[in-house]
């Protein structure tokens, strides 16, 4: 069978799919049989000097570490430092390159929850500023939200190949998304995607059944709520540009609601 050359736009966009999986080169120097299948004693070795490098911390210990350095913080700078000093995300020693906390007004009246840190994020160390993130700027601008809003993902390093957050990784950083949502007292809460949703508001909806409903979220502490509703990302919406007319709805029906409260 002959193979058909790929057109250079079909190349650039397969290139670009492996690029965000992790991968980083397209040949070695000497050959590599992946077919092959290891021993056990070499199993063994490999798992050996993997723990020997990633050292295995009790979840409940993360937890109550992420809250004990979360409420120390009195400000969100004070915030996003405890956060970098934050070592039991499992995602910490995964090869992000560094803590991407958050950006934004510290007196905003919205608070927006993201999945996760992009490629962009964890290059440039700040939070929202690929394409997805200034797609979402020009949202909030086209709704009049510019300035108003404050941007923080349930976890704070990216994960490898920009796969979803796992549970357990957003449990450990939990503590830190709460307290930013102390500090604000924000009038709402825009959530981005269904990761985002599953470890905000508990939900267990897809995002499209999800989207579009208000819903309270509550702190366990502290008495304090906010409206919150749920949106598709904006990395979805640049790969299907039909779903951003719902998004639009989502962020008109937000801009209504924080417009009809007052600060």
């Amino acid at each position: 069978m002959t193979m058909q050359p790929l057109d250079t736009a079909t190349a650039e966009s397969l290139l670009a799919f492996w690029r965000e999986a992790g991968v980083d080169a397209c040949y070695e120097d000497a050959p590599v049989d992946r077919t092959h299948v290891l021993p056990p004693p070499a199993l063994k070795a490999v798992a050996k000097a993997t723990a020997a490098v990633t050292p295995i911390v009790d979840p409940s210990d993360a937890i109550g570490e992420a809250r004990r350095l979360a409420a120390g913080a009195d400000s969100l700078e004070a915030l996003a430092t405890a956060a970098a000093t934050f070592k039991g995300c499992p995602l910490h020693e995964m090869g992000a390159g560094g803590a991407v906390f958050g950006r934004g007004a510290a007196d905003a009246r919205l608070l927006i929850v993201g999945e996760a840190p992009s490629l962009e994020d964890d290059a440039q160390g700040e939070a929202f500023v690929g394409p997805a993130g200034r797609l979402l700027d020009r949202m909030l601008a086209e709704a009049e939200l510019a300035g108003q809003a404050y941007l923080v993902n349930t976890v704070f390093w990216r994960p490898p190949g920009g796969r979803p957050p796992s549970p357990a990784e957003q449990a450990a950083c939990a503590p830190f998304v709460d307290r930013a949502f102390a500090l604000l007292q924000p009038k709402a809460v825009l959530v981005l995607g269904a990761a985002a949703a599953r470890s905000v508001l508990g939900a267990e909806e897809g995002i499209m059944r999800l989207r579009g409903q208000w819903r309270d979220w509550r702190l366990a502490e502290g008495g304090l709520s906010a409206p919150a509703i749920a949106t598709l990302h904006p990395a979805f919406l640049l790969k299907q540009p039909m779903a951003k007319k719902q998004a639009w709805a989502d962020m008109l029906a937000l801009a209504a609601k924080l417009n009809g409260t007052s600060r």
